[in-house]
């Protein structure tokens, strides 16, 4: 096994591990990597969504490739990601969370719920139209692999009534690891940016421009480069600083 940090890749919501196959393939010339599927989400379809499950998913993976690893979080998955570091922060080496400043309250993820409904009213869940849009807005193997990995619409009600109750401010700040808080500047879940800059302990904020809420999937290439330089950062400071 490869001795650098291992990078543990957490998808969005309705996506699966699939969404990071480019992503993946850049990481892994230098470091092993895990790519869950949530519950609820990809070969998991049909189990019921929790974050205590989600959380556990990520400190399984972490288990198979070490006990150790940067935890990189989209969307959905960055929120996991924080609660895996908080129930767990000695497994964590740092975290990287892209598309998911924003506390989640009801009435934000009322556009969420509104999907639901409308995906929800087509024959097929709104599978179709859902591959549509990642077709026009994703690079075609990144759209082949979340389309072919299946679309979970149909988990979008237990997301939101987990993530409405999840105090993610308190979460992030009783984690004292480096914490890399990255956002396309066309996002609409950045919101709360600072306050999640000043939950952390040590923390730091990049907004990138000509870039939005899909930026880890759309520009895999750039994203990438972003996961290495983070995970290169936390293996320095494990070296130098160990506890």
């Amino acid at each position: 096994m490869s001795d650098r940090l291992p990078v543990v890749l957490v998808h969005g919501i309705r996506l699966s591990g699939a969404a990071w196959t480019m992503v993946a393939d850049r990481v892994a010339d230098s470091h092993p990597v895990a790519a869950v599927d949530l519950p609820g989400h990809g070969r998991r379809r049909g189990e019921e969504f929790t974050l205590a499950a989600a959380a556990e998913t990520v400190h399984a993976a972490i288990d198979s490739v070490g006990g150790r690893a940067l935890v990189v979080g989209h969307s959905l998955g960055g929120f996991v990601g924080v609660a895996a570091a908080a129930a767990a922060p000695g497994e964590v080496a740092g975290l990287v969370v892209a598309g998911s400043t924003c506390v989640p309250s009801r009435s934000l993820m009322l556009p969420f719920s509104v999907m639901h409904r409308v995906l929800s009213l087509q024959s097929d869940g709104g599978q179709r139209a859902s591959a549509r849009l990642f077709d026009a807005m994703l690079p075609e193997p990144v759209a082949v692999a979340v389309n072919g990995a299946g679309i979970a619409t149909e988990v979008i009600p237990d997301v939101v009534a987990e993530l409405s109750r999840f105090d993610v401010l308190a979460a992030l700040a009783s984690y004292s690891g480096p914490v890399w808080l990255i956002n396309g500047r066309h996002d609409h879940l950045r919101i709360h940016e600072r306050r999640f800059v000043r939950a952390c302990h040590v923390g730091r904020l990049t907004v990138l421009p000509r870039a939005g809420h899909y930026l880890p999937l759309a520009d895999p290439v750039r994203f990438a480069g972003i996961v290495l330089e983070a995970a290169a950062s936390a293996e320095h400071r494990s070296s130098t600083d160990p506890n």
